[in-house]
């Protein structure tokens, strides 16, 4: 028994020299390879308790290949609260939101697989996609929507591949590499509200920073206090109200819960307004549909990626292949309503108002004259008409009619009713 007890004993010696002799080599060769990333590694808090095998593995060739990635699960053996935090949170579904099955792609990279199946597994973790991603080149989904997508499962995406001092990741500048832009600027409009002039001008005690109010005590649940989903839908009920009293709760660290409330319900009230107007625009652009009046016309343009033949204006709404008036459309619904509606939930006028209300309103204008301007162009004034054509025109309108009725517009009621007020407007023998 003493002698096996030796020989487990000596099987573990050598397995941890052979461990340390591939953590040496990873760092004599790396000095050379990539000395900013061993720089980092020596300098950081992991360098005391970790080596390179810990986090990589010693499978040298995975590694090379790249089927070896330190992914958040890798950090969640240690990091275990932290980990728990971050995939209830909606930076763990950043994938999945912003994601489509690759498999039927010529450039697809087989490594994505992992991103939405168990390994082994062609089950899907969800049911999710993204129409969006699955248009763009490898190239394009590779730095212009994984570099921002794969926080869900990349704990790198904010603390960077080596470096541990928590001073970057606690900077507010660290969100902005993602949360910026047309679509979502939250950092130009945390820099530009009161919160971040007094943040900048005379710290985090006098403003708040992104990390104070979304991740209050270090957290990593950024989904703290937020009530809107990311298509901007309001949560309801239950999960509501403990949102909402979330970030009154952090509010209330400056104001008074009447303020608080105040500015929220508020925020609540142009969010709906601001999709009234989304939905008057929609009904715009889909009767020019049911009036075979956009150019190019859906049966004209390639298939939807996910629902072929059909009309898409909601968050699967694409951005190439489409006609004028649903670009309009797309930036009213994808850039100025979101510059409102988060704008207000930030406190900053500008962007509530000149950016994003002003823009929607303008924008809602252009469609609707666009819409005119294709009614106009497209469609001959009826006293231009002969018998015949009548006749024709009373069949294109039956057609419009179906259209509406297929998609839910009208009722079938209202249908019935259309077509019957049509027979009746027919010339009598």
């Amino acid at each position: 028994m003493s002698r096996f007890f030796r020989l487990l004993c000596l099987i573990g010696l050598a397995l941890s020299v052979t461990s340390m002799v591939i953590a040496e080599d990873c760092v004599e060769c790396h000095k050379k390879e990539t000395p900013a990333a061993v720089t980092q590694w020596q300098e950081s808090a992991h360098a005391a308790k970790l080596d390179c095998t810990s986090c990589h593995g010693t499978d040298h060739e995975a590694i090379i290949n790249g089927d070896a990635a330190v992914d958040a699960k890798v950090c969640g053996r240690c990091h275990e609260k932290a980990f728990h935090e971050h995939v209830a949170s909606k930076h763990g579904m950043g994938l999945h939101a912003g994601w489509g099955c690759t498999r039927n792609l010529d450039t697809r990279d087989p490594r994505e697989c992992a991103f939405c199946h168990e390994e082994g597994s062609t089950k899907p973790k969800t049911t999710v996609q993204c129409a969006r991603f699955l248009t763009q080149t490898a190239e394009m989904r590779s730095l212009g929507c994984n570099r921002c997508h794969q926080v869900e499962n990349s704990c790198a995406s904010c603390h960077t591949n080596h470096i541990t001092d928590l001073a970057s990741v606690r900077a507010p500048e660290s969100c902005a590499t993602c949360h910026m832009g047309p679509d979502h600027p939250q950092w130009e409009m945390w820099q530009t509200s009161r919160h971040g002039v007094l943040a900048e001008a005379l710290g985090e005690e006098a403003g708040p920073t992104c990390q104070r109010c979304h991740m209050p005590n270090g957290s990593h649940d950024i989904s703290f206090g937020i009530t809107m989903s990311p298509a901007m839908t309001q949560s309801s009920g239950k999960d509501f109200e403990v949102r909402r009293q979330e970030m009154i709760g952090i509010c209330l660290e400056c104001h008074s819960k009447s303020f608080s409330e105040r500015e929220l319900n508020s925020a609540d009230a142009i969010l709906a307004q601001s999709k009234e107007l989304i939905m008057e625009a929609e009904a715009i652009v889909r009767d020019l549909a049911d009036r075979d009046l956009l150019a190019p016309s859906v049966q004209e343009r390639p298939e939807h990626p996910l629902r072929g033949r059909e009309l898409v204006l909601d968050g699967q709404m694409l951005y190439e292949d489409i006609s004028h008036i649903e670009r309009l459309f797309f930036k009213m619904k994808k850039y100025d309503l979101a510059k409102t509606v988060k704008g207000a939930f930030h406190q900053n006028p500008a962007y509530t108002h000149w950016y994003g209300n002003a823009e929607l309103k303008m924008t809602l204008v252009d469609i609707k004259a666009e819409a005119a301007r294709l009614s106009h162009t497209l469609q001959r004034p009826h006293e231009q008409r002969g018998e015949g054509d009548v006749y024709h025109s009373q069949e294109e309108e039956l057609q419009i009619l179906k259209r509406k009725h297929d998609r839910g517009a009208i009722s079938d009621e209202e249908y019935r009713e259309g077509k019957q007020s049509l027979f009746e407007t027919l010339p009598k023998d």
